[in-house]
């Protein structure tokens, strides 16, 4: 099996005790690259993070960057299943994004580690950071297809709408989650989702 970037991945481990040790590297990973970031992180802190010895780590991974791109799959997993649960109950594509938005947010601040992980990919492996929002938009796309087939929004002019559509959205709360995740926190996250959705729904411009 390959993972997206062409690595091939290691096996999964056979045992319950070997996944748990797995899943113990990867959480220690997670916090020392998302703080530190990835050049001051190294194999030895991050093993002495999850309380394994510096061979166990090689049991399970090639090296830093293998730990990385891991992390990267795990964060699309965990925010598209998120997602996915927030958004369930909406009744329509326009409340769908902005439940949507309010829980990526809220994602963000619950796991800041994890997002910084994200951001630090690109300069470690630019192809598992492009297959990590590719894949993302994918699905964002198919849905916002759907959306506008049930004419819950307005029909694009241009060939290719739907793609910048998911795009352009997905930039807007990567930015937001950025700003407001990250950085800020504390800020009234109900103030921050409805100025954006405003300006999804009514248009800045006259």
């Amino acid at each position: 099996m390959t993972k997206p970037g062409g690595k091939k991945a290691l096996p999964a481990p056979k045992t319950g005790r070997g996944e748990s040790t797995r899943r113990k590297i990867l959480d220690a990973a997670k916090r020392d690259i998302g703080r530190k970031g990835f050049g001051e992180a190294s194999v030895s802190t991050i093993t002495a993070e999850a309380g394994v010895g510096q061979g166990t780590f090689y049991i399970y991974f090639r090296s830093k960057e293998d730990v990385m791109r891991e992390l990267v799959l795990h964060m699309g997993r965990q925010l598209r299943q998120h997602l996915t649960e927030a958004t369930a109950g909406a009744k329509s594509r326009q409340e769908a994004e902005k439940l949507g938005l309010r829980a990526f947010i809220q994602f963000v601040r619950k796991d800041p580690d994890l997002y910084r992980v994200v951001e630090e990919s690109q300069f470690v492996d630019a192809a598992i950071y492009r297959s990590y929002y590719t894949e993302f938009a994918r699905g964002y796309g198919a849905a916002l297809a759907t959306a506008e087939q049930r004419g819950e929004m307005r029909p694009g002019k241009q060939s290719g709408h739907i793609e910048v559509r998911a795009w352009m959205l997905m930039g807007i709360a990567v930015f937001l989650g950025q700003r407001y995740g990250l950085w800020e926190p504390k800020a009234p996250l109900e103030a921050v989702v409805d100025t954006a959705m405003d300006a999804l729904t009514q248009g800045m411009f006259k």
